[in-house]
């Protein structure tokens, strides 16, 4: 198998119908809509019904993303799911995916880098496919956050939502993924977890009682990672794809916090109609948040053809990450 270019052949999204605001959030703890809109540039969020899992989002972004790359999913040799928030710990939800698609021949697993989790798992399968090991791969970013949420904690359950991005990868003779750049600090590890409900702390009443099954952050530390971490990635990605900052032609990082976009891209000296930003409509998706903000950037018509994007993210871990893709 020829080892050519890896390029996006199609991209795909999907969130919830139910949307809670700011205003919705008022009722439920001690906030405002100017508190969070002013700090984070979140009006509102998408929550999943009881009945739906990460897996519902997955396949409907997973299906638009293999329709929109004209792709059937017997074609493809690569899943891999992106998710903090899988169906559950075993199987992976990239098996029950590929049962659900009913793509026989795709190597399928899941990857865990917290909110980085799309941008690795995009790295992957690129090396994958380059390296010889199949010619079609599906990514997808999924989370069904809202069900690890405290909803009693004013300092997070305002901030994540729910929601789905894929993308469908192909060996090509045309450029595509040009750089990417991953990374890790094990050393911020307790900055943001969610702390029972594995070997270290399975479940038990007193887990349970103790809130333990619930997202745990220091946001001002995270804020502060954030920031520095969202420039030093877009830059080490930058130099490694050899071009310069201001040929990108779009960047669209995680959408965790309107601030970090800003002041990270005010750092990065790109002007503000270069930078996607739906933070707003869907609050942070995790792993979800940069896929499902490529593809409604591309609906948009803010991606042309021959365009350079870059993508950055970053996440418990702590971990962070870029790409960047020649459209």
């Amino acid at each position: 198998m020829s080892n050519g270019e890896v390029k996006i052949l199609g991209t795909g999204s999907s969130v919830p119908e139910r949307i809670i605001t700011n205003f919705d959030l008022e009722k439920m703890v001690d906030t405002s809509d100017e508190w969070i809109t002013t700090r984070t540039g979140i009006k509102e969020r998408r929550i999943a019904q009881e009945e739906e899992s990460t897996s519902t989002f997955a396949l409907l972004a997973a299906q638009r993303a293999l329709q929109a790359a004209q792709v059937s999913p017997e074609e493809l040799d690569l899943i891999i799911v992106a998710t903090v928030t899988p169906d559950m710990l075993f199987p992976a939800t990239a098996c029950l995916l590929q049962r659900e698609l009913k793509a026989h021949k795709a190597a399928s697993f899941d990857l865990e880098a917290g909110c980085t989790g799309f941008v690795y798992a995009l790295s992957l399968a690129e090396k994958y496919l380059r390296g010889g090991g199949g010619e079609k791969a599906l990514v997808v970013g999924a989370e069904t956050l809202s069900k690890i949420l405290d909803w009693e904690d004013r300092s997070t359950c305002v901030l994540f939502g729910d929601g789905a991005g894929a993308a469908v990868l192909g060996l090509s003779e045309e450029e595509g993924i040009i750089a990417t750049y991953l990374g890790s600090d094990g050393g911020g590890a307790h900055l943001l977890e969610l702390p029972a409900g594995c070997s270290r702390m399975p479940a038990s009443l007193d887990t349970v009682n103790s809130r333990l099954h619930y997202i745990k952050m220091n946001g001002n530390e995270v804020f502060k990672f954030a920031v520095k971490i969202m420039e030093e990635a877009s830059l080490e990605v930058i130099k490694r794809g050899q071009v310069e900052i201001d040929e990108v032609s779009l960047f669209i990082p995680h959408q965790a916090n309107i601030r970090i976009i800003n002041s990270a891209a005010k750092r990065l000296g790109i002007p503000e109609e270069k930078v996607f930003v739906n933070v707003h409509k869907y609050g942070n998706t995790s792993s979800a948040s940069v896929p499902l903000a490529l593809d409604e950037a591309y609906r948009e018509g803010k991606i042309k053809r021959s365009d350079l994007v870059l993508l950055v993210g970053f996440g418990a871990g702590l971990t962070w990450g870029s790409a960047l893709i020649r459209w």
